[in-house]
């Protein structure tokens, strides 16, 4: 549990490691017994009161996809592990945000090698971990070795985590990489990908307009592009595109 000030009040608010228990059926007939699984959950409440869970995965890290549930329903299932959480959880979680760091110190500096050795270390300790799979792949789009950032691109697009506000500024910088590749079909569904999970963005509209441009997918721009700025009327490099489509003739040879 920790702390924190409200308005002059300590206000403690829910976060560490809790467990489940489940009661489980192992085999059948006179051979059949009864055991306990145990589960251990990350958690920390939000500021609306909800409490938001995540998995340890079996290197003892949260990992995974996030749910939020009621406190009511978190005190009467969740049981507090606070000596895991500082023995063993923490240890881990600290290891894997240091080795996060150094492999971004790594990739700033421009050296790519020492770079993919520490995001594949963190990748080891939890698979899914975004900043981790954002990294490796833009170490490899800066190498120009498109099948390995394919391979990382592939992983990124199922993890809906990728899309969250938090990790904006990373998603930018791997669609623009990806086109940078000329990777267009990769940046399309990316792109689209995003779209699933955040319809009213005009920048996703207008960089997946600029993907298929790439793809000389005309129609598919030009909806894009009016779709943005059906979001933001006053989207200057919208305009600015459509301007250039009706200056190239490649507004009007398409259907209304």
């Amino acid at each position: 549990m920790s702390e924190e000030k409200n308005n002059g009040t300590q206000k403690e608010k829910i976060k560490g490691v809790f467990s489940t228990q489940v009661l489980t059926k192992i085999g059948t007939g006179t051979t059949q017994r009864k055991t306990i699984q145990k589960f251990y959950w990350f958690a920390e409440e939000k500021d609306d009161g909800t409490i938001e869970i995540q998995p340890l995965n079996a290197n003892y890290v949260p990992s995974g996809p996030k749910k939020q549930i009621s406190k009511d329903e978190f005190l009467d299932k969740f049981s507090p592990e606070p000596e895991f959480y500082i023995q063993t959880v923490y240890p881990k979680m600290r290891e894997l945000t240091k080795t996060i760091a150094r492999a971004e110190r790594h990739r700033k500096r421009g050296e790519t090698y020492s770079a993919e050795y520490e995001f594949k270390n963190a990748l080891n300790i939890d698979e899914e971990n975004i900043r981790a799979n954002f990294g490796l792949g833009l170490t490899y789009l800066e190498r120009g070795e498109k099948e390995k950032a394919k391979n990382v691109f592939e992983r990124l697009v199922k993890l809906d985590a990728a899309f969250e506000e938090e990790h904006k500024h990373l998603f930018n910088e791997f669609g623009i990489n990806l086109r940078k590749q000329n990777m267009y079909e990769e940046a399309v569904q990316y792109y689209g990908r995003a779209l699933e999970l955040t319809k009213d963005d005009e920048h996703l509209h207008y960089n997946i307009a600029r993907a298929y441009f790439g793809l000389n997918r005309i129609d598919k721009v030009i909806y894009h592009l009016k779709e943005a700025l059906s979001l933001n009327p006053e989207f200057e490099e919208a305009k600015k595109f459509l301007e250039f489509l009706k200056k190239k003739g490649l507004l009007k040879k398409q259907p209304q």
